[in-house]
């Protein structure tokens, strides 16, 4: 009873976050508390990502890896790319635009793996996805950030490799350690980690809007625009990228979903440590949208026949 409990509070996550934003926007004083600690909570929100996670899941990576080397090639040869175009045909401001830089430079985010599992996807095949560009984001997030961001700000890589080393492998391999070792023993409570995730990134997402209130109610729409395009064309041509490797639908429908969705928590803690407050604002953004328009998609692809 437990477990179905958490596992539906876990496929709430766009709610959370969308509520935790509202928190954060009308009562920011509750969330700025947070501030000196969001990359715990993050480390936190991988420690439980790395919980879940089993031998099984890595299988298509060694099985497969061509296949596996094609997706992430995919996440990073596309959505940094498109960051840095819309963010140069809109104009935006060197804060921003570094942002959605950030967003397309960061890997896949975990939710995708529930969300290819609503969309009749091949649910192995996006974990083995995430799980390779998170294990790669060390290096490929601080390059690409710097390849594209060094137009509009000075980028340090270095300091952003060693925080990526910090808050998502070193937690997550602690999570995938704290389960194998511990085995059937906590198998009863394994739904509380994505759980403990959801709420974490949930509040790191308030969190950004909390510190950028007066900077939000004054920003045009000229973001969202640059939020709604990344997401839209990420999904697009994610899909396009399947059928160009020939891959059957599931696939195609899993490298969509992984690529149009961004560990967007991660850029914004990125973004909050190592640039600005106002560049972690697409992050933020992007979080919620990318999970809305993800969740849209999954419910069109599952009324489908394959």
């Amino acid at each position: 009873m437990l477990n179905k409990i958490l596992n539906y509070f876990t496929r709430l996550l766009v709610l959370w976050v969308v509520l935790a934003v509202g928190v954060g926007y009308l009562y920011p004083k509750i969330l700025i508390v947070l501030k000196n600690y969001n990359e715990w909570l993050f480390a936190f929100t991988m420690f439980g990502i790395g919980a879940v996670m089993t031998p099984k899941d890595f299988e298509p990576v060694f099985r497969k890896p061509h296949m596996v080397l094609l997706g992430t090639l995919a996440q990073f040869g596309i959505m940094p790319i498109l960051g840095f175009v819309i963010a140069k045909l809109l104009k935006l401001p060197s804060d921003l635009a570094l942002g959605l830089i950030l967003v397309g430079s960061v890997p896949g985010a975990m939710a995708s793996n529930v969300i290819s599992y609503l969309a009749k996807a091949d649910v192995a095949y996006s974990i083995a996805l995430t799980s390779t560009s998170t294990f790669l984001s060390p290096i490929l997030t601080p390059t690409f950030t710097y390849v594209f961001g060094r137009t509009f700000i000075e980028i340090k890589f270095l300091p952003m490799f060693f925080s990526i080393i910090k808050m998502v492998i070193v937690p997550l391999l602690f999570g995938f350690s704290f389960r194998y070792f511990l085995k059937g023993k906590i198998e009863k409570f394994i739904n509380v980690f994505p759980a403990i995730s959801t709420s974490f990134i949930a509040f790191i997402c308030g969190l950004v809007v909390a510190l950028n209130k007066e900077y939000i109610a004054g920003i045009t729409g000229i973001i969202f625009i640059a939020v709604i395009l990344h997401n839209f064309f990420g999904l697009f041509f994610g899909y396009i990228a399947g059928i160009i490797y020939g891959f059957d639908k599931k696939r195609r429908r899993t490298i969509s979903i992984e690529v149009g969705m961004q560990n967007a928590g991660l850029g914004a803690v990125l973004a909050l440590k190592h640039f600005s407050y106002k560049s972690a604002v697409p992050n933020a953004l992007f979080a919620v949208w990318c999970i809305i328009t993800a969740s849209v998609l999954a419910e069109v692809w599952s009324r489908e026949k394959l």
